[in-house]
């Protein structure tokens, strides 16, 4: 049983270029958080590019995470769109030597500026490294719609991925459907909750998740989903607090 938590690298400085102390300074702002979640969950997920906008690599970050000693379940998102091959077979090389423990290889956001579409497909990618082997030593996965048409995610399921991450859940029964049309296959699920709060209002708006469904029932929605999927991604791309604050509370009702 595992719960994740998502964090967003550091952003890089658009037109200039980041010193050793800067990026130290940003990354030990990172771990400071990760350290702060790290008592409430056991995973932690590191994202690429949200968005476009360049970050710090999440795979850099999650090895400074992991050699820090932090003892979690670290993943990272790998963005195909701006990458080719080589870059990404790199990556996951890089993945696998720094000790991080999954992938999720996605197509990402169309960036502001650089390369916009390298023409990968995350499926054949995930594949591809499956075949050379990377499998054993990584865990990958692939993104799906909270609501997923089965027949046409078929090429998906065929790359054997170790399982799936979703897009944003708002109602415990699409985890129910998922779960019950994939887990019987062997395929992890991850479901994906974003926390209800003010400042998280605008992404919610973004990727169409109406809070009302269940702000007032955050607690015991998370813990169905859970329970179902025996995996969660959290959320909560612009308040720590609030997310942190929820983390704590299904740690204590854990241990009554």
């Amino acid at each position: 049983m595992t719960i994740r938590y998502e964090i967003n690298p550091p952003r890089v400085i658009q037109d200039g270029v980041l010193s050793h102390k800067q990026v130290k300074g940003l990354l030990g702002k990172v771990e400071k958080r990760i350290i702060s979640a790290s008592k409430y969950c056991n995973g932690i997920h590191l994202t690429d590019s949200v968005l476009g906008v360049p970050r710090i690599s999440p795979i850099t970050t999650g090895a400074i995470i992991r050699n820090n000693g932090v003892r979690l379940d670290i993943t990272a998102s790998l963005r195909v769109r701006d990458r080719n091959i080589t870059a990404l077979t790199q990556s996951v090389y890089d993945a696998v030597l720094l000790g991080l423990d999954g992938l999720l290889i996605l197509k990402g956001d169309e960036p502001p500026a650089g390369p916009k579409d390298s023409k990968l497909i995350p499926s054949q990618v995930v594949k591809h490294f499956t075949k050379q082997g990377f499998g054993k030593n990584l865990d990958f996965f692939l993104s799906i719609s909270a609501y997923p048409n089965f027949d046409k995610i078929q090429k998906k399921i065929d790359a054997e991925p170790t399982g799936f991450v979703t897009q944003v859940i708002q109602d415990p029964a699409q985890v129910h459907r998922i779960v019950d049309e994939l887990k019987p296959h062997g395929f992890k699920i991850i479901p994906c909750v974003m926390i209800p709060s003010v400042k998280n209002a605008n992404s919610a708006k973004m990727v169409g998740i109406d809070f009302a469904q269940y702000e007032e029932i955050v607690l015991d929605f998370i813990r169905e989903i859970h329970k179902s999927a025996r995996d969660i991604l959290i959320t909560s791309p612009n308040d720590s607090k609030a997310a942190l604050k929820v983390l704590s509370q299904l740690k204590e009702l854990k241990g009554k």
